[in-house]
């Protein structure tokens, strides 16, 4: 029988038993939806993790070949110093040049913020960036949903001592005209215990406080250990907030120009950097950027211990957000396959049941036992084209209204509410996946009533009432 007249006789055949037949697509199509729409939101975590993490610290990061290990508890000893050589290597080498969109030195530590107007201090991590580098790295959108995420300020074109900071941590220093919707008083006056204090530390006391400027509402101290281990400190004058993702970061950063940082943790020594960004074009060309950077490492910096690592390595929180949702979605496809194999496979038992007598006679004018079996394989294959083709329809027009609806989510630790967006034009690889695995399954679940049909006896089939 040819493919053509076969199809045809299948289609025929299930709209015959049109309400089984819709049933049985409504499951399918049922299950492809949920299958799309957590897929697509799938997609739509991966993506916003990405393009925060890489606007942030770039797709690879250049360190010191031990910072990562030890470099946090002393940034200075294990700083780049030479890092505007390395810089203009990196983006006038032939390959990289073609690959890198923003490349930008970076000096984080920790210190101590203290809002002494108040009597406030608190932990930091003092993240220090030349500005210009920064703005060019919250441009990076290969996705289309930097709309979607927060909006930080850069420090482009502001003072050498200007400073930006959490919106937790403005609250904890009682920085409060920059926390006017959240709560935010000064704590009640306490007795003074100058008193109790000896004579020549009061009187040193004094002294140091007539000599230090008076700090304004909106100026803090830095407390830092320098290179040599002595305390460095910096007064700077904080212009806003900057919202950050995760609440751990919105309670600690503290954002400067990347000259004060160095001044702070290097002083009058020369300065350097515990890393240099590299921001790519495409995060298609990491891996590859990654081996011409080792290859420069091997040859024309050879004598320098460097070490490049990628987002993924530095920020681990990547990839077990995805295995978590990669997780869930593989029980709930599997869990959908099951509901869609044993629907179509009763399905197609109820047909092979009641059409016995009519297999008998397609076997008694010449049809062979593979045709039977065609003849209902293809009958399950009708059924999980037309029902993933029309879950594929409704799933695209489905993730429209959810996009646009404004719904949003919080999720646990997060300082803002994040827009609910799911991700499926485009995404010409899991449509095709989707559709194909429903179209496997169908197919799969109908083998067994299909081979059974075929084996009918003709004589059987024919006496059959």
């Amino acid at each position: 029988m040819q493919t053509t007249t076969l199809m045809k006789h299948a289609l025929r055949n299930l709209l015959r038993s049109r309400r089984r037949t819709l049933s049985t697509l409504c499951a399918i199509v049922v299950g492809a939806i949920g299958i799309l729409l957590f897929a697509g939101y799938n997609q739509s975590i991966k993506y916003s993790l990405q393009t925060t993490f890489v606007r942030d610290k770039g797709h690879l990061q250049i360190q010191q070949r031990d910072y990562l290990l030890h470099g946090t508890s002393n940034p200075a000893l294990y700083s780049i110093h030479n890092y505007q050589q390395i810089v203009d290597i990196l983006i006038r080498d032939p390959v990289l040049k073609k690959m890198i969109a923003v490349t930008t030195p970076v000096l984080s530590m920790t210190g101590l913020a203290g809002h002494y107007a108040v009597g406030t201090s608190r932990p930091v991590l003092i993240y220090g960036t030349e500005a210009v580098g920064q703005a060019q790295l919250d441009k990076w959108d290969e996705y289309q949903i930097g709309a979607d995420l927060i909006d930080r300020k850069p420090l482009t074109g502001t003072q050498p001592e200007a400073a930006l900071i959490g919106r937790g941590l403005a609250r904890l220093l009682l920085l409060c005209d920059f926390v006017k919707d959240q709560p935010c008083a000064p704590p009640p006056p306490r007795e003074s215990s100058a008193n109790a204090l000896p004579d020549d530390l009061l009187e040193l006391s004094q002294s140091a406080r007539d000599i230090r400027p008076p700090a304004t509402g909106s100026n803090i101290e830095l407390l830092a250990a320098s290179a040599a281990g002595a305390p460095n400190i910096v007064r700077v004058n904080v212009l806003g907030t900057q919202p950050q993702q995760a609440r751990e970061l919105d309670d600690t950063v503290v954002s400067l120009h990347l000259r004060q940082a160095q001044q702070l943790l290097f002083g009058q020594e020369m300065p350097g950097v515990t890393a240099i960004l590299l921001q790519l074009h495409s995060t298609n060309e990491m891996e590859a950027a990654r081996t011409r950077l080792q290859k420069l490492f091997a040859n024309k910096l050879s004598g320098e211990p460097l070490a490049v690592y990628d987002f993924t390595q530095l920020q681990p929180l990547y990839n077990q957000v995805l295995a978590m949702f990669g997780k869930i979605f593989s029980f709930l496809l599997a869990l959908i396959l099951c509901i869609a194999l044993f629907t179509v496979g009763n399905t197609m038992n109820m047909a092979v049941m009641e059409r016995t007598v009519e297999i008998g006679t397609l076997r008694a004018v010449g049809l062979k036992r593979g045709d039977i079996q065609r003849l209902f394989l293809s009958e399950g294959a009708l059924l999980g084209a037309i029902g993933a083709a029309s879950g594929v329809l409704i799933a695209l027009a489905l993730a429209w209204l959810i996009n646009r609806s404004g719904m949003t989510w919080q999720p646990p630790g997060v300082t803002t509410p994040l827009p609910i967006r799911i991700i499926i034009w485009g995404e010409w690889r899991m449509l095709a996946s989707v559709t194909g695995t429903l179209l496997l399954v169908t197919v799969l679940s109908s083998w067994w009533p299909a081979r059974r049909a075929s084996r009918v006896s003709i004589v059987e089939a024919l006496r059959h009432i």
